[in-house]
């Protein structure tokens, strides 16, 4: 039997804005399930337990911790199961796991490892959770993108990040943009609606530690300011934006593809 509650799944929310998403959705409404989805079990169960420690008194929504490696798919497979036969449906699925190599290797090597999280992972987690997306009456799909992966902004010399290098992940979130436009057409049919969600730069374990440094430094946003701004989303806040073409940003308005 299908949740009388709003399930909501957010991958690789085990820190940054993937956890920052899910304290902010359990603090927006007694009606959601958030399942806080982590490769690690163990560091899941620790997230959730500060969470319950520093937010108790805010927290409206259920939290639950679901293992869910998106390089996996017997592990996207488990984690289906997992949902479909404690909840029988899923209402929201935030693709947010990504990552952005910054060790040195070679080109091939980097480009597997960029894709192989940031679309290959992204592609598969949504065909398989798909069946339950259908079973709810007011589905969504948001993948987190970014605005590195916006092609009209990398070629604008005026833009900020102009200088920014930054090339695999660049074309790994140009790919997802891409992916997201292709749900967004083919799951029309169902009434799902889809989006690619630009955060901004925010201060995220992204590039690692000496990268969340960098990030700080070069003044990089709270990651709470993509998740409150993720939760406007979900509750149907941005669908006039949802509607229209490009990504969907953190500060209001579309970022062209």
């Amino acid at each position: 039997m299908a949740s009388d509650k709003i399930v909501i799944l957010v991958t690789g929310a085990s820190s940054g804005i993937g956890l920052e998403s899910v304290v902010a959705l359990a603090r927006e409404s007694q009606d959601f399930d958030i399942l806080l989805g982590s490769r690690s079990t163990e560091k899941g169960k620790k997230m959730l337990e500060d969470i319950c420690h520093s937010h108790a008194s805010s927290l409206k929504g259920t939290i639950s911790v679901l293992q869910i490696d998106i390089t996996d798919q017997k592990s996207i497979l488990d984690a289906k199961e997992k949902v479909e036969t404690k909840f029988g449906k899923l209402d929201v699925l935030i693709n947010n796991a990504g990552i952005a190599v910054t060790r040195q290797t070679d080109t091939l090597t980097n480009l597997r490892e960029t894709f192989e999280t940031n679309v290959f992972g992204q592609a598969v987690v949504t065909e398989a959770f798909e069946s339950l997306l259908k079973k709810s009456s007011n589905p969504r799909l948001i993948y987190i993108s970014s605005g590195q992966g916006s092609i009209t902004n990398r070629l604008d010399p005026t833009h900020k990040a102009y200088k920014t290098r930054g090339d695999y992940y660049r074309m790994s979130k140009t790919a997802l943009n891409m992916l997201a436009a292709c749900h967004k057409f083919n799951f029309a049919e169902w009434g799902c609606k889809v989006c690619a969600f630009n955060p901004g730069f925010c201060v995220t374990n992204l590039t690692g530690e000496a990268g969340r440094a960098m990030r700080i430094q070069h003044g990089a946003r709270d990651p709470r300011d993509a998740a409150d701004a993720l939760v406007k989303v979900v509750t149907g806040k941005r669908d006039a934006d949802i509607a229209k073409s490009g990504m969907v940003d953190v500060d209001g308005g579309m970022l062209p593809w």
